[in-house]
């Protein structure tokens, strides 16, 4: 699909949650949705599953043929040795997440998650009866790192389990193998789990490598439990197919024991595009990563002529743009909701990230670069407008001179 393609009243008419969530008369830029479809081999597949009527149970062997895809793409894109029978199907990541917290980590342990983080790794544990010790990620010159330091006291105050997410959403760091590493260490002293969220890592920009957790050793593999999906990449997300990789034959005797409340749900449309996608999806895969690095680029160039006091590095992976805003002297403490009501955006509120997000909002820059300028240009609207109207010290020249 071409930018020509992509008009915003055929976005809306789709019914897409990122263009209706707010009603009519919105910008999408909230929920980590492309607007680009699927890849025609995944639309294949659909459609000749509805022709053979495939809309009853997951038979056992297509949940083979995905495990087995599953495995072929981690061995051919990040060079991971993972056999078939240690990849089991679950319908998301936050499913997949809940049995980690629930099934795999020490009973009623606290959970570590480093902030700011994808909201709801905030949200499932206190549902599952679990306290959060929330460890900021800290800068590093452009990028952040995790704090070793903090993560070694999470572990003394009583958390198991780390939630590692990469490609991190919303930040969009990939981290390298030595990083990961180090994590590994911190987690192994304390005797700790891993969670790792990997349903970014097809959308790797050039110059970055994803890098699986479990893969950099040994002790790492045995303490983590991943998530990985073709939901992110290829659009899919509806169709409820995630798959976790089990790593260790104490947490595979352990799954064989799980009720079919914890895994139950994986759609059989969800199988037949995500094997589709890790089977034939990689050219079309390449083209939109191709489109993605233009326009986290032009984002850069948009901010930079329209809203100069935004802090923003573009992302090594992921389609998510994480916008510091902490000096613009807009109205808090929910900047989504500014940019929702003042300029008809919507984007997420860093605040729903945790406490380091405060000041932030993570907006998704899947979409047309027509489309692109035209949110940056109504958000930078909106500050000035604010700005003009309630000038706060040192904000006035700032707004004159950017109008």
């Amino acid at each position: 699909m071409s930018d020509d393609d992509i008009a915003v009243q055929t976005l809306r008419d789709a019914g897409h949650l990122k263009w209706t969530v707010s009603g009519p008369g919105f910008l999408g830029a909230c929920a980590a949705e492309m607007d680009y479809g699927t890849a025609p081999p995944v639309t294949t597949a659909l459609t000749e599953a509805l022709h053979r009527n495939l809309l009853g149970y997951l038979p056992p062997g297509l949940a083979t043929g995905l495990s087995e895809a599953c495995a072929d793409w981690q061995r051919d894109a990040y060079g991971w040795d993972v056999a078939p029978d240690e990849i089991r199907p679950l319908p998301d990541v936050i499913r997949a997440f809940h049995v980690a917290v629930e099934h795999f980590s020490r009973p009623g342990s606290p959970v570590i998650v480093p902030v700011p983080t994808f909201s709801p790794f905030l949200t499932v544990p206190g549902l599952l009866g679990r306290r959060v010790i929330e460890v900021e990620l800290v800068r590093s010159g452009d990028r952040y790192v995790y704090d070793l330091d903090a993560l070694d006291r999470a572990f003394r105050e009583g958390g198991h389990l780390l939630v590692l997410c990469n490609p991190h959403n919303p930040l969009g760091r990939v981290l390298d193998a030595d990083e990961l590493t180090a994590i590994s260490e911190v987690v192994d002293r304390h005797g700790g789990r891993v969670f790792s969220d990997e349903v970014h890592a097809p959308l790797v920009y050039a110059g970055h490598h994803h890098v699986p957790y479990a893969s950099t050793s040994y002790t790492a593999a045995h303490h983590t439990l991943t998530a990985v999906s073709a939901s992110k990449a290829w659009n899919i997300a509806g169709l409820k197919c995630a798959q976790m990789v089990v790593t260790n034959d104490a947490d595979r005797a352990r799954w064989e024991g799980l009720g079919r409340l914890a895994t139950d749900g994986t759609s059989i449309l969800g199988v037949v595009a995500g094997t589709a996608a890790y089977r034939d999806g990689g050219p079309w895969l390449d083209r939109v990563r191709a489109r993605l690095d233009r326009n986290r680029r032009l984002l850069r160039a948009l901010l930079h002529e329209h809203m100069p006091g935004v802090r923003y590095e573009p992302p090594q992976g992921t389609y998510l743009a994480w916008l510091d805003c902490r000096d613009l002297g807009l109205p808090g403490p929910d900047l989504a909701e500014f940019f929702r009501s003042e300029a008809g955006v919507t984007t997420v509120d860093g605040g729903s990230c945790g406490g380091a997000g405060r000041g932030f909002v993570r907006l998704n820059f899947a979409t047309s670069e027509a489309i692109l300028t035209r949110i940056v240009r109504q958000m930078a609207g909106a500050m000035h407008r604010h700005l003009l109207r309630e000038p706060v010290p040192g904000s006035r020249d700032f707004a004159l001179q950017t109008m």
